[in-house]
């Protein structure tokens, strides 16, 4: 008799993740992909990428999908605090919202009628700079600033004071038509998501891939070459391209006269109040040298312009076209790849190869689109040609002191190739280009109503922009936009604490701060950082008076305030990712989105009352009377953010969100207000998408098709070509200003460095540590970067419990060669020393790295009793920062170690030395006594088990 068949399980073939699913957008890093976030029985059961979303195209990294972690995290904050211990203690009392509002407002309306400059209001990586700048504008602080001045403000303004546009996250390559791209300084923790979608299509159709890094990780390694090159010396390896261009003469003289000024002819006059401006008719046009004999306006069609040679104007005056000064410049011999070779640490035979293939790509594919377009001057084109080979760079470049003309050394070489926003090559994404330099000054006045008379951070575009006072000195706490650090577009970040606890310029009484954790590794000078912080006066009173903080999290920072304002996790909040601010455009569509709340915080934990630090900052400006948030009556104006979101207008028809606009949502780009606004974002997947017409997609600088439908959303102010500046007259005003010309003058302090690093033409400099420390006995002879993982972001992502199981703390790489050339083996623990200090960590053996340079990931590192861990946690007892070393002034000078032209942070400019650890050590070093935040749960944190018992009744 045969035995019965086996009783098979009852499977379900088709799960579901959830019982609902809810949209939004992502806030683990700024890539800000749509997700979609499954729930069950009321809690997020899984994060997915959204399909139907133009970042991210469903694709989702770890750090999204880790989303869930984040939103439970046990290091969230619940409640207001009051501090009442000492200042790092960790010592606070819970208190009310509306008491914490009390106090706030309390400390802040006296500033405001006494001097309003006196708050300090300085943001991190909040991606709401649209609202943080205006209420900073209407309370009247020149003293307001965003993350970007210690990130990516070289990457901005070189790119904004040359193309119009720029690196990072407004601007890509065109994927679907490059043939050659060239990473330079790009890690994996900015737009990581587009930028892996866009690398497999290059993958998928042979394009060849170069990655121009100290070390080769995440793109990198799937790069099809790598160039370890020495950090600091990008620029140089740039101007070697350049000058074999020039000297095989590979250059695309059509674009760089019909869309650059190559052609635009530049006064001689040493010595001359206009010596090294344009020449100009009565009207101010640029004069270029016709061929056929005579002066002629620049942007005239049907003329022949000279791009070389000496001409004599009509006043007596002799003037070079702009194209002239460039091949004098980089045909120089310094410049040849024999010559800069050693210092880049590249063999001068692959700058030669490097050159070869870049111009064979631009020139020798032949791409063209069949695409009939209209110039901005009416003349009618039959297709678009390309140039497909694309660049595209971020912190690697940036993060130098000479990192804004590395990066317009770069954007000098795309131009000489033609390849700016034509087919194959870098790609402008909405609202870029915009005038060069962009029309938005700093504010410097105040209104009779107290506001200033623009918002605080802006574009100088001659030395009269600058925010000084009579005698030319820095009228902001950070320094920004004064004679030091002139074009410091985004503020200065990691000078503010410094010159809070000195006074300098004057002392400020309150430090409002949100989502920047400045105690720790956000801070250069890290040790000092924190005595600044809790540093007092002679009467016993700290330095800097108060200091309110907004976090969602127990981060180090919050230690150090006086009063805590707990934010939401990015699912209980609204957010919006504005075409004022920080878009999510794509090269061929104008873009933004939302976050709206999935869950409301007081459901999420028991006792948790936080709010969304945007609507509090709102409520505060009501409490305060601000201008623009309250009625005559001294009402509110706006309910909360959300309100603000959908009813602010900066400009008639102008609000922070494009899509549906109007009071039937029938309007986008401009148009009044819509009550349900938001609903349609949500129902829409929580974005909105246009796309541009497919006429006008290149050529955006000078296409009339783009021109008229950016200037209908806004983007621009009129339909006129942008020219690209190979040659910056803004930094000539600044440099013939240090030679004594002008109304406006720069002390006689500055007047040396001003002329020797406003030089319109981009140059190359070592960076100013490695120059100061080294020029005689070598004595720190390595370079030590920092990148950050493709599966963490900033410190509030290295908490995260997923994600801490792919790595919970750090080492320090190098190359073998370099251990054995130091007596060091693979982990052995190091001293190493820069001239500001030492640390002790573990080291690790990594052939992906440069011999010179050593490198760790950075914010794994952690303060112990911080983030709610475990107190004998890796990153705290293993981890380590490398900004213990880093000085936040330079070693001979009073500046900050910082770029000269923009006050950018030269966090990759730290040169050290390397010995193998005088004893045994089992901990990192410097520790610093634990935060008393209370203790931390020592269980492991484990989520999704009662999913599983549920699937399994």
């Amino acid at each position: 008799m045969r035995a019965p068949a086996p009783k098979e399980p009852a499977l379900n073939t088709s799960p579901s993740p959830g019982d609902e699913v809810k949209t939004t957008t992502c806030y683990m890093c700024a890539c800000r992909c749509g997700i979609k976030v499954w729930l069950a029985d009321g809690k997020i059961r899984y994060i997915q990428g959204n399909p139907a979303h133009p970042v991210n195209q469903g694709v989702i990294c770890a750090k999204g999908a880790s989303g869930i972690m984040q939103h439970y995290s046990p290091a969230r904050l619940d409640k207001p605090l009051l501090r009442v211990g000492e200042r790092g203690s960790g010592e606070f009392r819970e208190i009310s919202w509306e008491e914490a509002l009390d106090i706030a407002a309390g400390w802040l309306a006296p500033i405001r009628e006494r001097n309003p400059d006196e708050l300090a209001f300085f943001t991190g990586r909040d991606q709401s700079q649209a609202l943080t700048g205006w209420w900073a504008q209407q309370f009247g602080t020149i003293n307001y600033a965003a993350h970007g001045g210690f990130c990516s403000v070289n990457m901005a303004a070189g790119g904004l004071y040359t193309l119009g546009g720029s690196f990072w996250e407004f601007g890509e390559p065109d994927w679907e038509h490059t043939r050659y791209l060239m990473l330079w300084g790009v890690a994996e923790d900015h737009d990581s998501n587009p930028i892996k979608l866009g690398l497999g299509k290059l993958k998928a159709h042979g394009a060849k891939i170069v990655a121009v890094n100290p070390v080769r990780t995440g793109y990198g390694a799937i790069a099809d070459e790598w160039i370890g090159i020495r950090p600091g010396t990008d620029g140089l390896f740039a101007f070697a391209l350049i000058h074999e261009l020039l000297r095989t003469d590979r250059i695309d003289l059509d674009y760089l006269v019909r869309y650059a000024n190559a052609h635009w002819l530049v006064v001689r006059d040493p010595g001359g109040a206009e010596d090294g401006l344009f020449a100009r008719d009565a009207d101010g046009n640029p004069l270029c040298w016709d061929r056929a004999g005579a002066e002629a306006r620049a942007d005239a069609i049907g003329i022949s312009p000279a791009i070389v040679g000496e001409y004599l104007l009509a006043d007596g005056r002799l003037a070079n076209p702009v194209f002239q000064l460039v091949v004098e410049r980089y045909l120089d011999p310094q410049y040849s790849p024999d010559a800069v070779s050693e210092r880049c640490g590249i063999p001068a035979d692959t700058i030669r190869r490097i050159a070869r293939e870049l111009a064979q790509n631009a020139f020798d594919t032949n791409l063209r689109l069949p695409i009939a377009w209209t110039d901005a001057w009416g003349r009618e084109h039959a297709d678009m040609p390309g140039r497909p080979v694309a660049m595209h760079a971020m912190r690697g470049i940036s993060a130098h002191s000479n990192g804004f003309h590395t990066c317009r050394a770069l954007h000098l070489l795309q131009l000489l190739l033609g390849a700016v926003d034509t087919p194959g090559s870098f790609r402008y994404q909405p609202p870029f280009p915009k005038p060069i330099p962009p029309p938005n000054r700093p504010g410097r006045k105040r209104k009779d109503n107290g506001a200033l008379d623009a918002p605080p951070l802006g574009f100088v575009h001659a030395p009269e922009d600058l925010v000084v006072d009579e005698n030319g000195r820095p009228r902001r706490i950070d320094h920004a936009y004064s004679w030091s650090y002139p074009l410091a577009a985004h503020g200065m970040l990691h000078t503010v604490i410094r010159n809070a606890h000195a006074g300098d310029p004057y002392p400020i009484d309150t430090l409002l701060m949100f989502m920047a954790n400045m105690s720790w590794n956000s801070a250069m000078n890290t040790a000092q950082t924190m005595r600044w912080l809790t540093d007092k006066r002679e009467d016993g009173e700290y330095r800097i008076p108060r200091i309110i903080y907004s976090d969602a999290y127990a981060s180090e920072m919050v230690a150090y305030a006086d009063l805590v304002l707990p934010d939401t996790t990015y699912l209980e909040r609204h957010d919006c990712i504005s075409l004022l601010d920080r878009p999510i455009s794509d090269a061929d569509g104008a873009a933004d989105a939302i976050r709206h709340p999935l869950f409301e915080p007081s459901t999420q934990r028991e006792g948790r009352d936080a709010r969304g630090f945007q609507s509090v900052l709102l409520e505060l400006g009501a409490r305060l009377g601000l201008p623009g948030m309250v009625h005559a009556d001294g009402s509110p104006i706006y309910r909360d953010y959300a309100d603000y979101m959908v009813r602010h207008e900066r400009a008639p028809g102008v609000g922070l969100l494009a899509g549906w606009r109007g009071e039937d949502g029938s309007l986008h780009g401009k148009g009044p207000p819509n009550p349900d606004q938001l609903q349609r974002y949500i129902d829409n997947g929580g974005f909105w998408r246009e796309e541009i017409p497919e006429h006008a997609r290149y050529y955006k600088m000078a296409n009339r098709g783009y021109l008229e439908w950016a200037q209908r959303f806004g983007f621009v102010g009129s339909t006129e070509p942008i020219a690209l500046q190979l040659y910056s007259e803004t930094l000539q005003k600044f440099r013939l200003a240090a030679q004594g010309h002008g109304a406006t003058l720069p002390p006689a302090e500055h007047r040396a460095r001003v002329a020797t690093y406003f030089d319109p033409l981009p140059i190359w400099y070592e960076p100013f540590e490695g120059a100061e420390i080294d020029a005689v006995n070598r004595e720190f002879p390595l370079s030590a970067i920092t990148q950050r993982p493709m599966f963490m972001y900033h410190a509030w992502g290295s908490q995260n419990a997923w994600l801490r199981q792919i790595a919970a703390r750090n080492y320090l790489y190098l190359h073998p060669d370099t251990g054995r050339k130091y007596g060091i083996d693979d982990l052995d623990w190091v001293t190493v020393a820069s001239h500001n200090g030492e640390i002790r960590v573990q080291a690790k053996f990594a052939t992906n790295t440069q011999a010179d340079t050593v490198w760790s990931w950075n914010a794994i590192g952690k303060r112990k009793g911080a983030w709610r861990l475990a107190k004998d946690a890796p990153e705290g007892e293993k981890g380590f920062l490398l900004n213990h070393l880093i000085s936040d002034k330079l070693p001979k000078s009073d500046y900050a170690n910082a770029d000269p032209v923009t006050g950018q942070a030269a966090w990759f400019d730290l040169r050290v030395n390397l010995r193998k650890a005088d004893t045994d050590a089992s901990e990192s070093e410097p520790q610093f006594a634990p935060i008393g935040f209370g203790e931390a749960n020592e269980r492991p944190l484990r989520y999704g088990a009662e999913f599983r018992k549920k699937a399994q009744r």
